[in-house]
């Protein structure tokens, strides 16, 4: 008689921890097909494609995983879906279109870079509407992404060879550090002291001091570098080279190429789970998605998404 709430405590004991040691889930927007691809990472297979606007681009997920935040560029909009119900919630106008998308680390705001206006628009999460803008020197803005302590938001400029930095204290551009041609991707070290920035037509990442706004190096990657995605322990950056149909691999303590991994055709943008032992590369040309282990620095498999997947968001 006793026995039932023992074992009823037992068995929540055990599968609670089961539960937070589950695997995350990866999303993909595709923008030839208009659609979000989930993947369980422990299986790496899609277990749902979502409607998700005209062409999604820039993807970014909640800090509770209830939401995902995509750019759909012709609509010049945000896409806010409910992950749990696989339907959009939302739909936030931007600005005409909209590329990359960031978030805070504590959730509150996306931010998404606007190329025709060459602006980045701020939402607020909690409100589910547009805060405030920012005017960036830049011109064609690609990516806003936010540094760990949120102080800032780095934006690469894609026809203006440089890389806008706004104060979002004050929020106004506070400084531009010039870089290769057409600059892309950006990842920081996990302690916000460096920037990783992937100039594609340079075929070159640069490495900057966060805190000075300054080029700290210059390394040479593969044909086309745009994506770029910090290990967790900070150790290695990757970078996607889009005519290479490639992944460099950078060590940050030597600043040399240690490794090149072929993937799928245009690998695009790219993300790490959260533990660092897998990585997911979008393969625009390819239709798929390339996973990575990071620990032996090879092509696991290739698992078919949506057409032209433009990135991939884990949180």
């Amino acid at each position: 008689m006793h026995f039932l709430p023992r074992l009823t405590g037992l068995m929540l004991s055990v599968l609670l921890p089961l539960a937070a040691m589950a695997a995350p889930f990866a999303y993909v927007p595709n923008e030839g097909s208009g659609t979000l691809s989930i993947i369980d990472t422990q299986t790496d297979q899609v277990v749902a494609q979502v409607a998700a606007g005209t062409k999604p681009r820039g993807t970014v997920i909640s800090q509770d995983g209830a939401r995902a935040y995509v750019s759909d560029q012709p609509n010049n909009r945000l896409v806010v879906i409910d992950l749990a119900q696989r339907k959009t919630e939302a739909l936030i106008d931007l600005g005409e279109s909209p590329e990359g998308v960031g978030i805070s680390a504590d959730g509150r705001w996306v931010v998404a870079a606007i190329e025709e206006s060459n602006e980045v628009v701020f939402v607020d999460t909690r409100t589910g509407q547009k805060a405030f803008v920012v005017q960036v020197k830049g011109k064609n803005p690609e990516h806003a992404v936010f540094s760990p302590s949120g102080s800032h938001v780095f934006v690469s400029a894609e026809e203006g060879g440089a890389l806008d930095i706004i104060d979002f204290a004050s929020r106004r551009q506070v400084a531009q550090v010039a870089v290769g041609a057409r600059p892309r991707g950006i990842g920081f070290a996990p302690d916000g002291s460096r920037a990783y920035v992937a100039a594609e037509n340079a075929d070159e990442i640069y490495v900057i001091d966060a805190v000075k706004f300054s080029v700290v190096a210059k390394v040479k990657a593969g044909s086309r570098s745009n994506g770029v995605a910090v290990h967790p322990d900070g150790s290695r950056v990757y970078v996607s080279n889009g005519g290479g149909a490639s992944v460099s691999v950078l060590d940050t303590a030597t600043l040399k190429i240690v490794a090149t991994i072929g993937v799928g055709q245009r690998p695009w943008n790219m993300a790490l789970t959260p533990d660092g032992s897998k990585l997911y590369v979008a393969c625009g040309r390819s239709d798929a998605v390339s996973v990575i282990d990071t620990q032996s620095n090879r092509k696991l498999t290739d698992i078919a998404v949506g057409k032209r997947p433009w990135g991939v968001a884990i949180r």
